[in-house]
């Protein structure tokens, strides 16, 4: 598109999806759908060799391009996993920050995570110039700032709240419940009903091996942790 622009990979589709937006009455809505619905958006990001020497750049759609997933769906994306996410539409929100009254009215990050902040992070409070306490490493911006895009970056704090946080912790050993109880004690299935609810998919050989001396060694909870 433009002067400095390469020429679109799939022209025929652009002009088609052009005319379905004027006949549906310009409803972004329905463009959305119809896009996100597709067997093409809802492909796998997994590689195939025969693909990626041909087309590595995915120019022409083969898989759907592996990304990071943001603060905000990183955390439901663990409490879905955990099986504790509260997925209940509207209502009040919730905070994940505590006042503190000391002197005067400060917010804190929250340590404790019970069940009233187990909501998705759309209904969270923000409070202003207050970083999340586990999530806002993950480049979330706090509330006083605009941020039209955000920063991606890698740090060793991202690793270390995903490993050693109060939350994640109490995840780890929520979903280790949920497996010992769905997997019926058995480490194999652990092991790959653990791959499937966190990942999609069954773990390969190599991983379920590995996975099960893990659970045998450390237990079911430093398995979940590893996983997150």
């Amino acid at each position: 598109f433009g002067a400095n622009g390469a020429r679109p990979t799939h022209p025929g589709l652009l002009d088609w999806l052009a005319a379905e937006f004027v006949e549906q009455g310009w409803s972004v809505k329905h463009l959305h759908r119809l896009i996100l619905t597709s067997a093409t958006y809802r492909q796998a990001s997994a590689a195939r060799p025969e693909a990626l020497a041909r087309d590595a750049g995915c120019r022409w759609l083969w898989r759907f391009p592996p990304q990071r997933l943001e603060a905000e769906p990183l955390r439901d994306a663990i409490l879905a996993v955990s099986g504790n996410l509260d997925l209940r539409p509207g209502g009040p929100g919730w905070s994940p920050f505590v006042p503190n009254d000391n002197y005067v009215r400060v917010y804190v990050p929250r340590d404790e995570f019970g069940p009233d902040e187990w909501r998705r992070m759309i209904y969270a409070t923000p409070v202003r110039q207050r970083p999340d306490g586990v999530f806002g490493v993950f480049d979330c911006p706090d509330g006083g700032q605009t941020a039209p895009r955000r920063t991606r970056s890698t740090t060793p704090l991202q690793a270390f709240n995903l490993l050693n946080s109060r939350f994640m912790v109490e995840q780890s050993e929520r979903f280790a419940e949920r497996l010992a109880k769905e997997a019926e004690g058995r480490t194999a299935n652990e092991v790959d009903r653990a791959f499937r609810l966190a990942f999609g998919r069954a773990p390969t050989d190599g991983e379920a091996e590995a996975s099960a001396a893990l659970v045998r060694e450390h237990g079911l909870a430093l398995f979940c942790r590893a996983l997150f």
